[in-house]
Parts: C-alpha cells; sequence; structure tokens
C-alpha cells in the first residue's frame, strides 16, 4: 500500500525558506487529500529583553502571524487543497514546532525549510530544524528547492 500523509504541518516564519517549504507542503497536502496546518510560533523570548514589555508587541507580532496564515490559506485553497487549519502558538519555537503542534494536531509530517543560519549561530543556539529532525515523533522534510526542485536564486 501507497504511503499517504493524512495531516501535513508547515512552519512558517515569512522567510523565503519557509515560503517555499509552504508551497512544497501545500503541494503534498493536495496530493494526499490530507489536512494542512500551516504553523506560526511567535518567540515569546524576544520579549524577554525588552526592559517595559508592553503588550502592543505581542498584538503587533499577532497580527502580522494572522495575516501572514491568511495568505497563505488563501494561496492553499487556490491551488485545491480542501481542509486547512491555521496555528498560532506562543513559546519556544524549537519545542512547540517539533512537539506541541504535531501532538495536539496528529500530524505525521513536518515540512519545514532549510535555516538560514551560518555555522557560528547553529554552534551557539542550534538551527529549528536540526532540533525538530532530532525530537519530533513522525517523519520530517526539510524543503531546500522551489517547486521545479531549483535551488532559488541568490537576491543581488
Amino acid at each position: 500500500m501507497e504511503q499517504q500523509y493524512q495531516t501535513i504541518m508547515v512552519a512558517v516564519d515569512g522567510s523565503s525558506e519557509a515560503e517555499l517549504a509552504f508551497k512544497k507542503a501545500a503541494n503534498v497536502a493536495k496530493r494526499n487529500e490530507a489536512e494542512l496546518i500551516l504553523a506560526h510560533v511567535i518567540d515569546t523570548r524576544a520579549f524577554q529583553t525588552v526592559s517595559s514589555f508592553d503588550n502592543t508587541l505581542a498584538e503587533q507580532a499577532t497580527d502580522m502571524a494572522k495575516q501572514t496564515l491568511a495568505d497563505y490559506e488563501k494561496y492553499a485553497q487556490g491551488i485545491g487543497c480542501k481542509k486547512i487549519t491555521k496555528v498560532i502558538e506562543y513559546g519556544a519555537p524549537k519545542s512547540v514546532i517539533a512537539n506541541q503542534i504535531p501532538e495536539k494536531h496528529h500530524v505525521d509530517l513536518i515540512m519545514l525549510g532549510a535555516t538560514g543560519l551560518n555555522a557560528v549561530e547553529r554552534l551557539f543556539i542550534g538551527s529549528v530544524s536540526e532540533y525538530v529532525i532530532r525530537n519530533a515523533g513522525c517523519d520530517v522534510l526539510i524543503v531546500r528547492t522551489d517547486l521545479d526542485n531549483q535551488l532559488p536564486k541568490e537576491e543581488e
């Protein structure tokens, strides 16, 4: 019997790498007639460095995430995805993407964009995709290429 995924999650953050992953995830979800989970994690640790934390920062981040997910949902519907769920969570992206969302939504495939971190950044903070690969309880696919399986061209 052919492997068919039921629930595919793609984590998006507005980066070009995440957009590549999203477009492929939408196509895989359509082909598999699977539910597509569009997930955005707002890293609350970023707000801890602001000495006078103001709720407007969190509200702005949430509003931006809602708009991004709405745009992605419209695209996915346009190519024929039938079941789409938008998820905004708060916390440390690594564990939320690897464990929390997949467990709650019974995800059987996580698709992520390749990280843009350089070697030094990965050494000190580690990449989200590396953490997810090591800790997720389901299949993980790291996307590096576009829908034509071509590496994206460097912006000049």
